[in-house]
């Protein structure tokens, strides 16, 4: 989710650094033109619109699903982590309780076997939460494209030149117009499309 945040802050930096620029660019008599030759929109057109992030989150059915799934993989590499720490705590209990009757021999080998169960547990804690790191990432990316994906075909009739992602976390925005807020239509078309695919 960082890098999510992380992205959308760096396309609201770019969008402030365009509104920079075309507001104190002196207008010129023509539009410019791009390198390919075709004309690039007026600044009277240039339109931005946003939504909230927080309400993708809460109502888009895809993202719940995501979200709910990370937190089952989640709850289950805590039990497995909760049984080998348990499994340790008996072993040491019980070394704990024969330490007197067993020789150097015995305690020297059970003491080995305790710190190989350690480095079992670090190793197993490790790699869940690297699987899980991994696996959020790519998750999350998903949802990040199926918005985009949306966002571009949603924006084929609407003209924006920017839509921004707002986070009330991030306080990346300092004005909005409630004009050009599409959350809703946001939140609808995503169900929508995903509905059709599921």
């Amino acid at each position: 989710m960082k890098n999510f945040t992380l992205g959308l802050n760096v396309a609201l930096v770019i969008a402030v650094a365009v509104l920079f620029y075309l507001h104190f660019s002196a207008p010129s008599a023509k539009p410019a033109t791009t390198q390919s030759g075709t004309q690039s929109a007026a600044s009277g057109d240039f339109r931005i619109a946003y939504f909230e992030i927080d309400s993708i989150e809460s109502h888009f059915d895809y993202y719940k699903e995501v979200s709910s799934s990370i937190q089952a993989k989640a709850m289950e590499n805590n039990k497995q982590l909760n049984q080998l720490k348990q499994a340790f705590a008996n072993k040491y209990q019980e070394l704990q309780r024969a330490a007197q009757s067993l020789t150097q021999a015995e305690l020297n080998s059970k003491q080995q076997e305790l710190a190989q169960m350690e480095r079992t547990y670090q190793s197993k804690e490790q790699m869940l939460n690297n699987e899980m790191q991994d696996e959020s990432m790519k998750k999350l990316q998903d949802v990040k494209r199926k918005i985009t994906d949306f966002l571009a075909e949603y924006n084929k009739s609407k003209g924006y030149a920017f839509i921004l992602g707002n986070n009330s976390d991030a306080m990346a925005l300092y004005y909005k117009d409630a004009a050009y807020d599409i959350t809703s239509d946001v939140i609808k078309g995503l169900n929508e499309l995903y509905k059709t695919k599921k």
